[in-house]
């Protein structure tokens, strides 16, 4: 108001405004800034927002911590229970959290979120240990999928931010267990995994990245970033095996891998029309040509008494290293398509990910220590310099400030 004031008094020694307009604008800002009557929002600004958000930081924290008590009591008092009470126990566990929530929905809707997120938690140690209980056969698989489907039913009754991100964080894990489960011991499992996690991740990071609800699209951004390297550093283990009795995968697995690398994801993106099917398309072409781009090379051995062992080894090629910079290019392009900060960023990153993974793989090895020490150096300084210019560049075209990225 006091801003208000000396604005007012300067326009009226101006005439700019007459005495009965300045009382109604004195009457309005007086109205704004009175306090918010009962049922009312309150206004918005910098201090609600960091109230909000410690707010929202105790309630996690508390969550964490709550669920962390929960596991050392039950773990320290497991031993001594029946098969019996350690089945109440553990039912018992997953309602109180449900049941705290369901009552305080009405009147404080953070803790009652916090409390369901907790108990959809406890529902997958719930799951794991029931099975441990009964002595139930084991297809760990299994349980992540009644896992996936309590957090689904959390999601489809809450309707919040919580239980989604839950729910489509476990329904790919249900996927990625259920495959490399059918596929361990056999060649090119490793391959599948890293195209599942990598397709999935482009998926989460660009289905997610203009989302109004911050928490799943935060939490997926971040599970996605994680899954991509995962995915990429999966699929460069190439198609090596151990044993000679070792086989590949089977027809039938590979149809159903593909289905769940290709068809879901493209179906899910379909939701954002043919704009949302570009990155993931881009996506599938990529881990389709990434596990053929190596080398192969022999290496022999003296074994002793005059034998020699020879090993194939292989390694990454040039293509593997193009390919992966050119996708870093493309996540800088499709994040200023959707004026996304933060895909242009994870690209950025990526190519400078790449960069250095091609200077210790293919050049530094033949250079000198203090040599390739001194090239590490120039590299950091004069790539970072190129790469924050670039960066700079690209979210100044984006009509973004590069100083708040």
């Amino acid at each position: 108001m006091a801003d208000i004031e000396s604005q007012l008094r300067r326009w009226l020694a101006v005439g700019v405004v007459d005495d009965e307009t300045a009382a109604r604008i004195r009457a309005h800002e007086a109205q704004q800034v009175s306090p918010s009557p009962a049922g009312q929002k309150p206004p918005d600004g910098p201090a609600a927002v960091a109230s909000r958000w410690q707010i929202i930081a105790a309630l996690v924290l508390g969550a964490i911590l709550l669920a962390c008590g929960v596991v050392l009591f039950v773990s320290a008092h497991w031993d001594e229970l029946g098969p019996g009470p350690r089945f109440a126990l553990v039912c018992a566990i997953v309602a109180v959290f449900h049941i705290g929530g369901s009552l305080t929905r009405a009147s404080y809707r953070g803790l009652s979120t916090a409390l369901h997120a907790v108990g959809t938690v406890a529902t997958g140690a719930a799951i794991a240990l029931v099975g441990q209980i009964f002595n139930i056969q084991e297809h760990w698989p299994g349980a992540v999928l009644l896992w996936a489907l309590a957090a689904l039913a959390g999601w489809l009754l809450l309707r919040d931010q919580a239980q989604q991100t839950l729910a489509l964080l476990l329904v790919p894990a249900w996927i990625f267990s259920e495959i490399g489960d059918r596929a361990s011991d056999l060649i090119g499992a490793e391959v599948y995994i890293g195209r599942l996690c990598f397709v999935w991740a482009i998926l989460y990071i660009t289905f997610f990245a203009r989302s109004r609800k911050r928490v799943v699209q935060g939490i997926l951004f971040a599970a996605g970033a994680i899954a991509a390297v995962a995915g990429v550093a999966l699929m460069l283990s190439n198609w090596q095996s151990w044993s000679a009795t070792q086989g590949f995968l089977p027809f039938g697995l590979r149809v159903w891998a593909w289905f769940a690398i290709a068809g879901v994801p493209l179906a899910v993106a379909a939701f954002h029309g043919h704009k949302g099917l570009i990155p993931v398309a881009a996506a599938i072409a990529f881990v389709i040509a990434l596990p053929w781009c190596y080398r192969t090379w022999a290496e022999s051995y003296a074994a002793g008494n005059g034998h020699t062992a020879v090993y194939t080894q292989t390694a990454p090629n040039l293509l593997a290293h193009l390919l992966v910079a050119a996708f870093a290019v493309f996540l800088c392009w499709w994040g200023v398509r959707l004026v996304s900060r933060a895909i242009v960023n994870l690209g950025v990153v990526g190519l400078a990910a790449v960069v250095v993974w091609f200077y210790f793989s293919d050049v530094m090895s033949k250079m000198g220590r203090s040599l390739g020490l001194i090239g590490l150096g120039v590299l950091f300084l004069a790539g970072g310099w190129m790469l924050e210019k670039m960066r700079r560049k690209i979210l100044a075209g984006m009509g973004e400030s590069p100083r708040s990225a």
